[in-house]
């Protein structure tokens, strides 16, 4: 939003003249200034001065300057004006709406402290802040003041949020303080929120957040929790002064802030959420701003300054024009004014919820206005000043609004229609329709009162075509659904919503009362129909009447009027309706009777007299009786008993009148009886009298209405004691009033028959006689009685009865005479079925016969085929026109019999024009000829001549159809004729017979359609006979479509008739054409009549162009010379070009001298190489062209071989450049190189280049020419051009490596004696990777030296692998790159894979290679000649290679041979290969010695290591000492397992293994104890553990040891928290030998699934006793326990039984096992000195 100065209110004055206060009224129309002198000035809202009048002060006596105005407010109707005062008080003054009206205080508040700021929000009382730190309010109404909140600080400003709903106060300390009236449901804080650094005289509250600023130069905006978000500091700005005043747009969109000479203008952005950069609006000498104030449309901002200035400024973001007719002033996002430019009248739009307004658009007779935002539409009424926003999400702009009604708009899209309220802010209601057509869509919103009704909202639409709903908008119910059996196409809800009218497609109007759903057709053929406005009257038009109904609940009562017109529409205005009439010319009005249409409206209304005033002024007739009717029904619904009198009293209904006198009081029970009486509401005055427990009373109104039955009720309800005496009298007066019939029912009811039959045949009842007695068994056994009513049946001609009577006591032959005289013929034919069935086939007959003389014809068909009649049947169905029953019952018959009918029923199938079936009768009759002629009287030519053609012969048929076609001829009926003709396929004398008459476009029809060859001849022809008989347009029709209108305009040209000419032309052959007739027009008149005639058509400068272009320079001449002098020239110019072509060419020179064109001459003769009279012309008239001459001989020279020649001329004509460029043509190089070197220097190098690239694109000869070019430069001294040259020898230029070779090191040689160090260098840097490139190494190297580029020279020895002349440069010249060097000889051993080199230069470069290539031994050979780190760190890797190959015993090799170093790093891989080798199966067997020595040597190794290292004793040294223990019992086994005597050795170490299945597999360990054990013969311990086994087997099957019962094993050492193997150690076979054997065993009552035992009473294996505590050491032979006999080792904690060491010795000394003496060689390294190695007795 930007500021524009719009005008200056107020001239400020040379002193100070403080402007106090400004504000706008909240209707936009006033403005306030409060000036110094305490005067307030009124403007109107253009800016002019309206009015003024002067304040007074709190007290007289302290005089008229004792105060200054501190705040000024209008109130939220405009009407007054607060003004608070600095003397401690507020005063109210009354202005009134317009101007010059008397100004009184109507309100005064007296305060404690002196006002500083005052504000008055919209429906809230005025606020104002005071001196002393309070914000009060005063309430106009009370007169009174309170206090809102207090502080310690003064007020020092007030600003209200945009809504007015809340406000701050700004105080001298700082404290911005927030209070809420209404927080609108935003949840914000009330009380101080936030302190500014200095008080905030400057104070804005937007919608989005707070503007504070003052004297510290800075503004500072503030967030909803009072945090500050955003500073803009001018403190360091000179020219800034402090901020005195703010204002807040009424949209919260902007802030304007007020300081010296200047005003700042912040604009919110909703994308960013905060304030964009100020904009400055600087005004010179304006000084300091104290008084702002924004117009409450937002289009306005007043300015007031310390001078006293007053200046007005327009604020908007855009402003358009709409369609000339209305102004749009955009003043912020969110709001836009829209003004009518026509009447001036303003409309301020604005969205509430700050949503950025898109386009607005004036729509529906620019009465009703639509605009968007992203989330809402907002809609407005310009007229009522009526504007909703309802939430909306577009769908693309597919949207059709609807202003059809006033009240709402309607919008329709995909299938949805919304209501829109104008002034409501909420969708109205939605519904889904298809049809959104005004017509079929009724909306009616409160538009008339009605009587208990306060809101009133309703909407008739369509379903579909034929199915009307009508809703309730306010509960969105829907009232009714009606569906018609026809489509609908007009509808229409009366004001009221109560009824409606609605029309279908075949023009019937109906009438639908909602409440109770009736619908009545009102009115046929209804072309017009309309609610008259403001009432429930209907006016319509039914074709010549006009239907008026003044009483719509009284459809039937309609007013009829004819009329000769249509009726166009309905007018009421000024008590008068009037219906017009357009009868032709003029229209007609007829005026209704406004008292018939007022009285509908008063009883709406409610308001009865008036409707009893209107009936008064009125005749009675139909439509009166019917108001009187309804009024004094709804007069005594609503108990106006007088207005009921009137009309009872109109109707001549006395009784009901006098009735109104009765009573005395509504509630008395009586009046209450007899208004139901009257109202013959019997029931309900029953019930009143019997309230009041009046039975006689109640009894007595009915025996007065006569109405005995219900008073013998009432007297058997209330058991009455007069009951009998109540019936017996009943029956009397029956009987003396002649009701036999009613004293019959009595006696019926009461049983009495007989009595009651006698009464009904008294009262001539024999039918009801007779039903009683046949429902009785008793009463049909009388034969007497029987018979007499029989007979009084027959008497009163009840046949059928009487039939009935006689069939039900079986005499069936009286029966059916009964029923054949009552022609009752159903039950006869029924009865003869049964009873006479020979009679059956003749009673159909005559039924049949019967049912034809009562004109039942359809009925009769069926009984006269039952009766097999058929021919009385099909004459009887063809009299009843039921023809396609007649044809189905002939199609049954004998065909000669059939025919006669045939011809009758095709006639009738021939005049309601079904043709096929008309034809296939009369074919069926034998009657073709009329089938044709049938055909043909029905135009039906094809169908006529196809059935002709198959029952004719084709000559007759021809003859027929060409006669009959002639006779049309005749009778002018040509198109009857033409399709005659063509059915017979002669179209040609169709085409004679239309020529004949001159039909000529008929005529052209036929021919374009049968000979379409011939159309273009054919209107040729035509356009030439019809030229020849001067029919000149019709002949130019036929040209222009035959193709020809050039012939066209020849023929009008003939006749001298340009005009036509010209426009065939024009219309034929477009504007080039009209352009050459108008020529010729023209060339024909001649003189100024011709440049008339072409200026007419503006062509004068086109056919001058157009002569000259045709050789006609002499009429192109004479138009010039009359009109176009300036074409002079131009048309010499063509006339000497023309005489050029003719070879005149002295004329020609002549001609172009004249056109000024003498150079156009030159050229001529240089082209014809006349050089002289080329130079003597341009000596004579263009000097300029004397060049062009010489270049011109130069070229024909040049052609002639006449080099010298024609270089002179060049030079003489000062253009060497041309033969620089002719002798390069020529190829004659160095002659252009000469020249060019002489006369154009600056194009030598571009011409080199050029002669450089031929030279390198052409063969040998280009080569030896370079080089002689080369040596050519060299020998003049220009080396660098030379230099050049040598360069350019490259592979494209020659294949010879030699001559290449040999021109680089030229071109290097002379650029480095003669050119500069940095010339030298870039051809040295160019030369020498050529060199390269072709393996010249050395001399590349060399040339590199020679000019410094040391690295480049050592990369190229490199490049040559020539290392030692590489390492020498480097050292001698660069000691830097030495290291460079090496690496890349380094990295090149690596490339070339020469790893025993790599080893004398890069050690662990040589191992990574020989890893990569996989050479390991290689690889740990020469590690080992390195460190020991080195040589484990790729023992490792080797380790790890090995193992993730799975082969885990080569990696246990590599440790074996080169130690197992106590690395951290290494421990996993030890595990791993202890895992591997434990989990292996092969194992279990003598020759596994290797391996499992290998396994515990390497253990070993690592314990040892890991003693001395940091690592002993730690956790890992502990585990890896179990491993060693567990490896060395493997290795014990294996060794004790060769030797038999050894066998319970290897078996106990299989058990004493089983205390560590924690570490080796369970399954493996079990299986294996228990194999030896069994092998042994220690069946219990082998039962136990293959046992466990198994019991580990299905752990491992399930994936869980949790059902693993551990009572074997209490109290061992053998561990129960086992890990569970991942997969079995058996196989199959093996495992269900186990299970067989673990059977067997469990079946043998021997054998005790308990464990061996000691001295110590536990499981003689344990290490512990369980009963002591003690735990003994292992044996180092076999793992069990030493408990005696004990032998001691030099280390401590190991330990052997002697009787098995002893063992041990022996077996060993008598085999010579060298596996059991590294045994013993190994306990004696482990486990210390042995003791001498003998038998120990001791």
């Amino acid at each position: 939003m930007q500021l524009k100065h719009m005008k200056n209110l107020l001239s400020p004055q040379d002193g100070a003249a403080k402007v106090c206060v400004i504000t706008w009224s909240p209707n936009n129309q006033k403005m306030a200034v409060c000036t110094s002198d305490r005067v307030i000035l009124l403007f109107d809202e253009q800016g002019e001065k309206r009015d003024k009048f002067s304040l007074k002060p709190a007290d007289p006596k302290y005089g008229k300057k004792s105060y200054t105005v501190k705040g000024l407010a209008f109130s939220p109707d405009s009407t007054k004006i607060a003004v608070g005062q600095t003397d401690n008080i507020i005063y109210v003054y009354k202005i009134g709406d317009d101007w010059g009206e008397k100004k009184v205080i109507c309100n005064k508040f007296v305060q404690q402290s002196a006002v500083t700021c005052l504000m008055w929000p919209p429906e809230q009382p005025i606020v104002f802040g005071l001196a002393d730190g309070k914000v009060r309010s005063a309430n106009i109404k009370t007169n009174k003041s309170s206090t809102i909140y207090g502080t310690d600080s003064y007020v020092v400003s007030l600003a209200s949020n945009p809504s007015g709903k809340g406000f701050l106060s700004g105080h001298a300390d700082g404290a911005i303080v927030r209070y809420f009236f209404d927080d609108e449901g935003s949840g914000d804080t009330q009380g101080k929120i936030s302190t500014h650094p200095c008080p905030p005289y400057a104070l804005a509250f937007s919608q989005n957040s707070i503007v504070a600023a003052g004297c510290d130069k800075r503004i500072i905006a503030y967030g909803r929790d009072g945090r500050s978000f955003q500073h803009f500091d001018f403190s360091r700005e000179d020219d800034e002064h402090e901020f005195t005043i703010a204002v807040c747009s009424p949209s919260g969109q902007s802030v304007v802030v007020g300081s010296f000479d200047r005003l700042r203008v912040l604009n919110w952005s909703p994308r960013k959420q905060m304030w964009d950069e100020p904009k400055n609006k600087d005004i010179k000498n304006l000084y300091t701003v104290t008084a702002l104030a924004w117009k409450k449309d937002g289009s306005r901002v007043t300015c007031g300054t310390l001078c006293g200035g007053v200046e007005l400024f327009d604020c908007c973001l855009k402003r358009t024009i709409y369609k000339n007719k209305f102004e749009m002033t955009h003043v912020g996002l969110s709001q836009v004014i829209v003004k009518n430019m026509s009447s001036g009248q303003r409309v301020v739009l604005k969205s509430h919820y700050g949503y950025e307004i898109d386009e607005v658009r004036i729509m529906g007779k620019d009465r009703y206005l639509i605009a968007h935002t992203s989330d809402t539409i907002l809609l407005g009424d310009l007229q009522s000043n009526k504007l909703s926003e309802v939430p909306w999400h577009t769908s693309g702009g597919n949207e059709k609004y609807y202003f059809d009604n006033e009240n709402v708009c309607m919008i329709f899209n995909a299938g949805e229609l919304a209501l829109i309220e104008y002034g409501s802010n909420e969708v109205l209601g939605c519904v889904r329709t298809e049809f959104m057509n005004p017509h079929l869509i009724s909306v009616r919103l409160n538009e008339r009162k009605q009587r208990g009704v306060e809101d009133n909202k309703k909407i008739a639409y369509l379903l579909d075509l034929k199915t009307v709903a009508i809703v309730d908008l306010l509960t969105g119910a829907t009232l009714a659904q009606i569906t018609h059996e026809s489509k609908i196409d007009w509808l229409e809800l009366n004001e009221t919503g109560r009824k409606l009218l609605f029309r279908d497609k075949r023009l019937r109007l109906n009438l639908i009362d909602i409440e109770s759903q009736n619908r009545t057709t009102i009115l046929n053929y209804c072309s017009y129909v309309q609610w008259v406005p403001g009432s429930d009257v209907v006016v319509g038009q039914n074709r010549g009447n006009l239907c008026v109904w003044y009483n719509i609940d009284a459809p039937e009562r309609v007013t009829m009027f004819p009329i000769k017109g249509d009726i166009v529409d309905l007018e009421r205005t000024d008590g008068k309706t009037e219906v017009l009439v357009n009868e032709g010319v003029s229209t007609i009005s007829y005026t209704l009777d406004e008292g018939l249409i007022e009285f509908g409206t008063a009883i709406d209304d409610g308001d009865f007299e008036r409707a009893v005033s209107f009936l008064e002024t009125l005749e009675l007739s139909a439509e009166t009786e019917a108001m009187w009717k309804t009024l004094s029904k709804l007069a005594m619904e609503d108990r106006q008993l007088h207005i009921a009198e009137r009309c009872y009293s109109a109707l001549g209904d006395i009784a009901k009148a006098q009735k109104q006198h009765g009573g005395d009081g509504f509630n008395h029970y009586k009046v209450r009886a007899r208004f139901a009486i009257m109202e013959k509401k019997y029931k309900e005055a029953e019930s009143v009298y019997l309230e009041q427990n009046h039975v006689d009373e109640a009894m007595e109104m009915y025996q007065e209405m006569h109405m005995w039955d219900e008073a013998i009720e009432v007297a058997e309800a209330k058991m009455h004691p007069e009951l009998e005496n109540l019936q017996r009298n009943y029956y009397q007066w029956l009987m003396d009033t002649g009701q036999e019939e009613k004293a019959g029912e009595l006696k019926e009811k009461d049983e009495d028959y007989l009595a009651a039959i006698n009464l009904y045949m008294k009262s001539g009842l024999p039918a009801r006689a007779a039903r009683l007695a046949t429902s009785r068994e008793e009463l049909m056994s009388n034969s007497d009685l029987i018979g007499r009513i029989a007979s009084a049946l027959i008497k009163s001609e009840l046949y059928e009865r009487a039939g009935d009577l006689y069939e039900h006591i079986k005499d069936k032959q009286k029966a059916m005479e009964c029923y054949k005289k009552g022609k009752a013929y159903l039950q006869a034919v029924k009865l003869a079925r049964e009873a006479f069935p020979a009679e059956v086939v003749k009673l159909e007959e005559e039924w049949g016969n019967y049912l034809v003389s009562q004109k039942q014809l359809d009925s009769a068909i069926n009984h006269y085929i039952e009766a097999g009649a058929n021919m009385k049947a099909v004459e009887a169905a063809i009299d009843s026109r039921q023809w396609s029953k007649a044809v189905q019952i002939l199609e049954l018959q004998d065909s000669a019999m059939s025919s006669k009918y045939y011809k009758k029923i095709a006639d009738h199938y021939a005049s309601i024009g079904d043709y096929e079936m008309a034809e296939k009768l009369y074919v069926e009759a034998g009657s073709t000829r009329e089938a044709v002629d049938m055909y043909n009287n029905a135009g039906k030519w094809d169908m006529a001549h196809k059935l002709a053609a198959t029952y004719m012969k084709s000559d007759d048929v021809s003859t027929l159809y060409i006669s009959q076609a002639r006779q049309l001829e005749d009778e002018m009926k040509f198109k009857d004729a033409e399709k005659l003709y063509v059915s017979v396929q002669e179209p040609d004398m169709a085409i004679t017979m239309y020529k004949k008459h001159k039909m000529y476009s008929d005529m052209i029809r036929l021919v374009k359609t049968y000979h379409p060859d011939l159309l273009q001849d054919t209107h040729l022809h035509l356009a030439v006979e019809l030229q020849g008989e001067g029919n000149l347009r019709q002949a130019e029709h036929h040209f222009v479509e035959g193709g020809d209108w050039k012939a066209a305009v020849n023929m009008y040209r003939s006749q001298d008739m340009w005009d036509e000419a010209h426009r065939v032309a024009k219309s034929a052959g477009g504007a080039t054409a009209a352009k050459q007739v108008a020529y010729l027009w023209a060339k024909s008149l001649g003189g100024d009549s011709a440049v008339k005639l072409l200026n007419k058509f503006g062509l004068v400068e086109a056919a001058i162009d157009y002569a000259s272009e045709n050789c006609a320079f002499e009429f192109a001449f004479e138009l010039a010379r009359l009109a176009m002098k300036n074409k002079l020239p131009d048309i010499h110019l063509k006339y000497a070009m023309y005489l050029e072509d003719e070879g005149k060419f002295q004329e020609a020179e002549d001609e172009f001298i004249k056109a000024a064109k003498p150079k156009e001459a030159v050229l001529m003769y240089v082209h014809n190489q006349d050089w002289d009279s080329a130079q003597r012309v341009a000596e004579s008239h263009d000097s300029d062209s004397v060049s062009d001459v010489l270049v011109g001989q130069a070229r024909f020279a040049f052609e002639e071989k006449e080099f010298a020649k024609a270089e002179s001329y060049l030079l003489r004509a000062q253009r060497p450049e041309l033969a620089v460029k002719y002798y390069r043509e020529s190829g004659m190089w160095q002659d252009a190189l000469r020249v060019c070197k002489e006369y154009v220097p600056h194009k030598l190098q571009q011409l080199q280049d050029e002669y450089d690239r031929e030279m390198t694109s052409s063969s040998t000869s280009g080569l030896e020419a370079m080089i002689q070019q080369a040596r050519e430069w060299e020998s003049s001294g220009e080396y660098a051009r030379a230099v050049e040259c040598y360069m350019k020898v490259t592979p494209k230029l020659t294949s010879d490596l030699t001559v290449m070779e040999k021109c680089w090191m030229k071109a290097a040689e002379i650029s480095i004696k003669f050119l500069g160090n940095e010339r030298a260098q870039a051809v040295v840097e160019t030369v020498a990777p050529r060199m390269g490139e072709h393996r010249k190494f050395s001399q590349a190297a060399e040339l590199y030296l020679t000019v410094d580029l040391i690295k480049e020279a050592i990369d190229m020895f490199i490049a040559g692998e020539e290392w030692n002349k590489a390492k020498k440069v480097a050292k001698e010249l660069e000691p830097r790159l030495e290291q460079y060097v090496d690496e890349r000889y380094k990295n090149q051993l690596k490339d070339q894979g020469k790893a025993d080199v790599l080893a004398n230069v890069d050690v662990v470069g040589a191992l990574d290679m020989y890893v990569e290539k996989g050479e390991w031994e290689k690889c740990l050979e020469t590690a080992a000649k390195q460190n020991t780190k080195v040589l484990h760190k790729y023992a490792a890797l080797y380790a790890t290679h090995l193992i993730k190959n799975g082969d885990s015993r080569q990696a246990l090799d590599v440790y074996v041979r080169y130690g197992a170093p106590p690395f951290q790093q290494n421990f996993n891989i030890y595990k791993r290969i202890f895992s591997d080798i434990i989990n292996s199966r092969d194992l279990n067997r003598p020759e596994a010695y290797k391996i499992w020595a290998d396994l515990r040597d390497v253990m070993f190794d690592l314990c040892e290591n890991m003693s001395k290292s940091g690592d002993a004793n730690s956790p890992s040294h502990q585990e890896f000492q179990t491993m060693l223990l567990i490896a060395h019992y493997y290795a014990n086994r294996s060794a004790a397992m060769a030797q038999k005597s050894l066998d319970s050795i290897a078996a106990k170490l299989s058990v004493s293994l089983l205390r560590h299945t924690d570490v080796i597999p369970a399954d493996k360990a079990f299986f294996e104890a228990g194999m030896m054990a069994r092998a042994l013969g220690w069946e219990n311990m082998a039962f136990v553990f293959l046992n466990r086994y198994l019991d580990i087997s299905e752990a491992i099957e399930e994936g869980s040891l949790d059902m693993l019962d551990h009572s074997d094993f209490q109290d061992t050492d053998i561990p129960f928290e086992i890990p569970l193997p991942e997969k079995a150690h058996l196989t199959s076979q093996q495992h269900e030998e186990v299970k067989e054997w673990v059977l067997a065993v469990s079946m043998d009552q021997k054998v005790e699934q308990i464990l061996p035992r000691d001295e110590r009473n536990c499981y003689e294996a344990s290490l512990a006793a369980p009963d002591t505590g003690i735990k003994s050491l292992p044996c180092v032979i076999t793992g069990y326990p030493v408990l005696r006999n004990q032998m001691d080792f030099k280390t401590p904690g190991h330990v052997a039984n002697k009787d098995d060491w002893n063992k041990f010795l022996m077996a060993t000394k008598v085999s010579h096992s060298t596996e059991l003496q590294d045994v013993l060689k190994f306990i004696g390294a482990w486990c210390g000195a042995t003791p001498n190695p003998s038998y120990s007795f001791q």
